[in-house]
């Protein structure tokens, strides 16, 4: 088919990044927002149309929608958008809930329209590597996986009060990372956590500093930390260690982090800062596999149904972590 029609719904940080990366693959691209003003910025920057949203979702020129609006809006804005029966792209999570990522799920399912979740991790040479070369027994049996993600500060506080908590908003990319290397299910969760007394997290029953533990079917365990405040620098990885060998991702020359053993100079580079810059070529890739499906060239690399696996075991964390207990997680 011809280069498509892309509409885009909300173009804050994620969205106009987004669009930045459609404007010059499509024939034409629509955007809209809750705020007018930054639909026509993003418009007037990039040469695209502008809707408003009640428009927008009237659209009948739309070969593909993209979804990237606040994460308590997703779910709804999926169930709004499979009566164009385009191909829909979502940011994570699909929502903060089962229930309501259930009934966005059933929507498209009933209406035949693919929806591909934004987990851009999977579009990472380094996870990808990692995934091929444990499937080919290249690292012997997998034992264990150990993951981090570690922001370099907090988001604004406003971002923090709609995000769904640290295992929702952030360790739900390292779940499903863990699901697709793995090609394992999380079958039981022990979470600790701690909001270090700051009201930008006690406000909300969130937490700042997480260490969790995880059991994976088929007996092998992992671990997961996550920071809001890892001054050194955005630090993401996964160590995956088996019987022969340890594959790990992350560790490159931007790694924020100091080695003092002496004559060590690894690593040299300036640290990562943020999840835009360290993953910038992940989302320009997984929007590419995006036009793909919307081309009829390819399946939806990751649906819905992978977005209420990651979401189970978060939830799962959230309560281990309330209640202080290992918890199963939900099938």
């Amino acid at each position: 088919m011809a280069k498509p029609r892309i509409g885009l719904l909300g173009v804050g940080r994620i969205g106009i990044m987004h669009a930045r990366i459609l404007a010059p693959k499509v024939e034409s691209l629509v955007v809209a927002d809750v705020v007018p003003e930054k639909a026509q910025r993003a418009a007037d920057e990039l040469g695209a149309q502008v809707r408003s949203v009640e428009d927008f979702f009237d659209s009948e020129d739309l070969d593909g929608v993209v979804l990237a609006t606040p994460t308590d809006a997703h779910a709804r804005h999926i169930e709004a958008a499979v009566g164009l029966g385009a191909p829909i792209f979502c940011e994570k999570p699909v929502a903060l809930d089962i229930a309501s990522t259930e009934r966005a799920n059933a929507a498209a399912k009933s209406a035949g329209v693919p929806v591909h979740i934004g987990f851009q991790r999977r579009f990472d040479a380094a996870y990808a590597a990692a995934r091929e070369r444990l499937a080919a027994g290249e690292i012997g049996e997998l034992r264990r996986v150990h993951m981090h993600t570690l922001d370099q500060a907090p988001a604004a506080r406003e971002f923090l009060a709609a995000s769904g908590g640290i295992f929702t908003d952030c360790l739900i990319h390292d779940f499903d990372a863990l699901r697709w290397v793995t090609g394992r299910e999380v079958e039981e969760v022990f979470a600790f956590g701690t909001d270090l007394g700051l009201p930008d997290f006690a406000d909300f029953s969130d937490v700042c500093e997480t260490v969790l533990a995880l059991r994976l079917t088929g007996g092998a365990l992992a671990t997961a930390h996550s920071s809001r405040f890892n001054g050194a620098g955005y630090d993401v990885r996964m160590e995956v260690h088996g019987t022969e060998g340890t594959d790990v991702v992350g560790m490159d020359e931007r790694l924020p982090v100091r080695s003092l053993e002496p004559g060590v100079a690894f690593p040299s580079g300036e640290p990562w800062v943020d999840f835009i810059a360290r993953f910038a070529a992940c989302y320009e890739r997984e929007l590419e596999a995006f036009l793909d499906v919307v081309a009829g060239k390819a399946e939806v690399p990751s649906t819905i149904d992978d977005a209420v696996a990651s979401l189970r075991v978060a939830e799962a964390c959230a309560a281990s972590c309330r209640e202080g207990r290992p918890v199963k997680v939900a099938r």
